[in-house]
């Protein structure tokens, strides 16, 4: 059965303002310093999936900046366009439909545009062998990263670490525990981080939409009747914006009881922040991550950024901050809140600064 590449990049990453911006979202910025992050994410999926079998599923005002992102790489009519954002639920859904109208069934590997993998032969051994066993045993399959500290921002799944074979039962999807239950989970042994990797059928997964979360179903069978025919796009207009908003693993994978996780080590980071960046990038002797032309004085542990080619980013007697500089914005905060630069986002809203946005 042939395998296809599904890419979620629908997300804003606002963690990354002022780099990421409304017509610039996070999937488009080169955060790894080899290309843009849906770029890095198609060549690693090409290891298992024919470029020509690898979609993207991502906001409508952003398809055609990820046809001129991926050109020469996807195919453009491979690229999807979301007219509402209505969560990973839908979008996977919707891949799915799209496979089954055209391609009858497959097997779906499905991956968020955001994370950064050290060791993609290894990545790609692991999806290798996620997608033998969805194609064997009909399941659904995820991926587990082997947690290397007791980490409080990632969702944990607790595994059956005597299961026989490469994959392991599932017995329980965790929410993003406090430090004390992290150090437990970590220290016991049973326990994966949640890397939000996916692979199934997409006849099978379907079948758990039509189960489990039957009126977003009805908007996909809705959706995928008028595919092929001249009233498609007038239909996902119509339907896509009422399908209720809810995440795959809280409508899917935290109720089906046929889950199975493959471990993965292989280096990944779901960058999640600007304090994600000493994990994905070199530092020079003082701990500091540098992406700009910079002069840098008695200065330690900072990420220096910038979009600006010319521009010198100066620094004297600075610990732990970041300071990011495109041609409008220069953001300076601690590293330590990184995680809370999405308020600004939300500021500017209120102040009316759309121009910043």
């Amino acid at each position: 059965m042939k395998a296809y590449g599904v890419i979620m990049a629908g997300g804003g990453g606002t963690r990354f303002w002022p780099l990421s911006r409304a017509d610039k979202p996070k999937q488009f910025l080169n955060l790894s310093g080899k290309n843009t992050m849906v770029v890095d994410t198609a060549n690693r999926l090409s290891k298992v999936a024919d470029k020509d079998d690898i979609f993207v599923v991502t906001n409508a005002k952003t398809v055609d900046a990820t046809i001129e992102q991926t050109k020469g790489i996807l195919r453009p009519d491979h690229i999807l366009g979301e007219p509402a954002a209505r969560n990973t639920a839908a979008c996977i859904g919707y891949a799915a439909m799209e496979i089954t109208k055209k391609y009858e069934d497959g097997v779906m590997v499905i991956v968020p545009s955001d994370h950064f993998i050290k060791n993609e032969e290894q990545f790609a051994l692991v999806l290798s062998k996620a997608i033998y066993t969805a194609e064997e045993t009909d399941r659904l399959v995820t991926v587990g990263i082997k947690p290397t500290f007791p980490s409080t921002g990632y969702g944990y799944i607790k595994y059956n670490a005597d299961t026989d074979g490469i994959a392991k039962d599932v017995e329980e999807f965790v929410e993003k525990p406090d430090l004390e239950t992290a150090s437990e989970y970590v220290d016991s042994g049973e326990y994966a981080w949640n890397s939000g990797m996916f692979i199934w059928k997409a006849s099978t997964i379907l079948k758990y939409f039509e189960r489990l979360l039957p009126d977003i179903y009805r908007c996909l069978v809705r959706i995928g009747d008028a595919m092929g025919t001249e009233r498609e796009q007038e239909v996902l207009e119509e339907v896509y914006p009422d399908i209720p908003k809810i995440s795959i693993d809280y409508g899917i994978m935290e109720r089906a009881d046929n889950v199975m996780m493959l471990e993965g080590d292989f280096g990944w980071n779901d960058v999640g922040s600007f304090d994600a960046f000493d994990q994905i990038h070199d530092q020079d002797a003082n701990g500091n991550v540098v992406m700009a032309d910079s002069c840098i004085i008695n200065s330690k542990d900072n990420v220096l950024y910038s979009t600006q080619e010319g521009h010198l980013i100066a620094t004297l007697g600075i610990e732990d901050l970041v300071i990011a500089h495109t041609k409008d914005v220069t953001l300076i905060c601690a590293k330590d809140k990184a995680q809370d630069i999405k308020l600004f986002v939300e500021r500017l809203k209120e102040e009316g600064k759309d121009s910043y946005l």
